[in-house]
């Protein structure tokens, strides 16, 4: 099993965007030093405490100063971009990383950013608008001749050659037939985890706790089933929120008082009150809604703790769901906990995630 970080990225709303972009990189390349396999980096225009519009000028950057690690813009909003122009834009950051990225998609759930772009998130335009933008992408990058295609969105074309060859259509990915693509879901039985298994895509699981993660995969097979395909849990991602100390007192502590509670008291508890979601969060579906606050987080969803209870718990998630092959721990900005939150993921990376290193599927 590997083990990865899920960056949103996040930041209290009072950070300076530069400050906060800075921290993140930093972070990124303590990650490749400590030996994290890859790590994915969010994209938002209208929302505050996750203020990342461009998460590929991140890795640009990232690129320069780390050597290992994989890097992936998680996600790219499709419905957001002109595919012709995105696929440009993949097949630089292909080139560039040396094939070092995976490019995570999506269709975006965040109802302000839909209004900004006039997209009718509530009929679903916005996962026609993906399908077909990544229809057309496709298209591009495995195209050998001109082309026209009329779409519902987009009328693209790749041009005929002009002046000798000159003017030409000619920036494919360096990976044939183009970067490996992962999808992310969070709701129980995810319907994008079921595109990803039809897809053939890598699955990435935010997850909030054991309850429904067995129908994220049950998704994935399904997904797969359609089309005859077979889907590899090695391929599996799943982020949590994870926070190593010395004993679990202070691990609650730090968490609940820390950023990672500010962030679900302010943001994610009300989001998910807003839109029916606090089910997801409850370890059994009778706990009522007003009991699901930062401490019963801590408590039932987040794996938190000392080195032996994150052990305990981290293997209580991989019999819950089956088994996967990637550990994503999710980032907050930590500007105010640096040294707590490194030793945290010092911990995790060299104490405890060694002793899962050949697990993928749970033993029966």
């Amino acid at each position: 099993m590997q083990l990865g970080a899920f960056m949103m990225p996040n930041h209290p709303p009072h950070r300076g965007f530069a400050e906060g972009h800075y921290h993140d990189l930093d972070y990124l390349e303590f990650l490749d030093k400590e030996g994290f396999s890859e790590a994915w980096i969010g994209a938002h225009y209208t929302v505050p405490r996750e203020p990342n519009p461009a998460p590929d000028l991140l890795i640009a950057q990232a690129l320069l100063k780390t050597e290992n690690i994989r890097l992936c813009p998680g996600a790219y909003m499709l419905p957001f971009h002109h595919p012709a122009e995105l696929a440009h834009r993949i097949a630089w950051l292909d080139h560039i990383s040396a094939g070092r990225c995976i490019i995570g998609i999506g269709a975006s759930g965040v109802t302000t950013d839909w209004a900004m772009f006039n997209i009718d998130g509530m009929a679903g335009e916005n996962r026609e608008m993906a399908e077909e933008s990544l229809e057309i992408m496709r298209r591009f990058w495995t195209s050998d001749e001109p082309f026209e295609y009329r779409g519902k969105f987009w009328t693209v074309r790749r041009p005929e050659d002009q002046i000798e060859g000159n003017f030409t259509y000619h920036i494919k990915p360096k990976t044939k037939p183009h970067p490996n693509i992962g999808v992310t879901g969070l709701s129980p039985g995810s319907p994008t985890l079921r595109l990803a298994g039809k897809n053939g895509f890598i699955p990435l699981s935010v997850c909030l706790g054991n309850a429904y993660l067995a129908s994220h995969w049950e998704s994935v097979a399904a997904g797969a089933a359609e089309v005859g395909r077979t889907p590899d849990r090695n391929q599996w991602r799943i982020a949590r929120d994870i926070y190593v100390a010395d004993t679990d007192r202070e691990a609650k502590e730090r968490t609940v008082n820390g950023m990672m509670g500010d962030h679900y008291r302010s943001y994610f508890l009300p989001m998910f009150r807003e839109f029916g979601f606090l089910d997801a969060c409850k370890h059994h579906p009778d706990v009522p809604d007003s009991d699901v606050t930062v401490e019963y987080l801590a408590e039932h969803c987040w794996i938190v703790g000392s080195p032996k209870t994150v052990e305990r718990k981290i293997e209580e998630m991989i019999s819950a769901s089956g088994g996967f092959g990637c550990l994503m721990a999710l980032s907050y900005d930590h500007l105010d906990d640096m040294t707590g939150w490194r030793e945290s993921k010092l911990a995790l990376s060299h104490e405890i995630m060694p002793k899962f290193k050949n697990r993928t599927v749970a033993v029966a």
